[in-house]
């Protein structure tokens, strides 16, 4: 009897390690993929086909106390290019870039966030942002910073990351409970002599 406990934990054992291999492997994948399309330099960025990536930005000025989410969803759209900035306070009411004003997208109450667009790569960009943290309204001038070597896959982005990790968690949990069921299954027809 002993020896056929000994073999249900070793073939455990072996399920458990290729799921972890399995968890091991796509998250591999996912993190792989998030470099698949580059830029080598500010031209190069200019010239990719329509779609989401990634991008990362630096902002400075101000106090220094605000950041924006890097790396940040960037927009490429008939040779133009747009960010998608995301303050780290709620209280950024409009930013204005070039001239141009953009108000606040988020509506829900959390963070601010602009579609804005980006001017240059590599190189500072200036925008003011209008924030109303101080009871009154005021402008405060930032520069913004795109890195063009930067540019990866919209896989790359913290929200797509955590889609990944929730897909995968959903997969182990399913794929133990079928094996839990399987296990016990056996187990149960084990211990009533069923099968000899």
């Amino acid at each position: 009897m002993r020896c056929k406990k000994d073999g249900k934990k070793r073939i455990i054992g072996k399920y458990i390690v290729i799921l972890a291999g399995f968890a091991f492997l796509c998250a591999a994948e996912g993190k792989g993929s998030c470099r698949n399309v580059t830029a080598a330099d500010s031209s190069a960025a200019r010239a990719l086909a329509d779609g989401n990536y990634a991008v990362d930005v630096v902002l400075t000025g101000g106090s220094g106390k605000a950041s924006v989410e890097s790396p940040t969803l960037l927009i490429a759209e008939e040779g133009r290019y747009f960010a998608r900035i995301t303050w780290s306070s709620p209280n950024y009411d409009y930013m204005v870039v070039d001239g141009e004003t953009y108000y606040n997208q988020n509506t829900d109450g959390g963070n601010s966030r602009f579609q804005i667009p980006v001017l240059a790569f590599d190189e500072e960009m200036p925008v003011i942002a209008d924030t109303v943290a101080m009871g009154a309204p005021h402008e405060i001038a930032y520069t913004l910073r795109f890195y063009s070597d930067s540019v990866g896959s919209e896989s790359s982005l913290p929200q797509e990351g955590a889609k990944r990790v929730l897909i995968m968690a959903a997969v182990i949990i399913i794929a133990g409970g079928i094996l839990n069921y399987f296990i016990n299954k056996r187990r149960k027809r084990d211990y009533l002599g069923a099968d000899r």
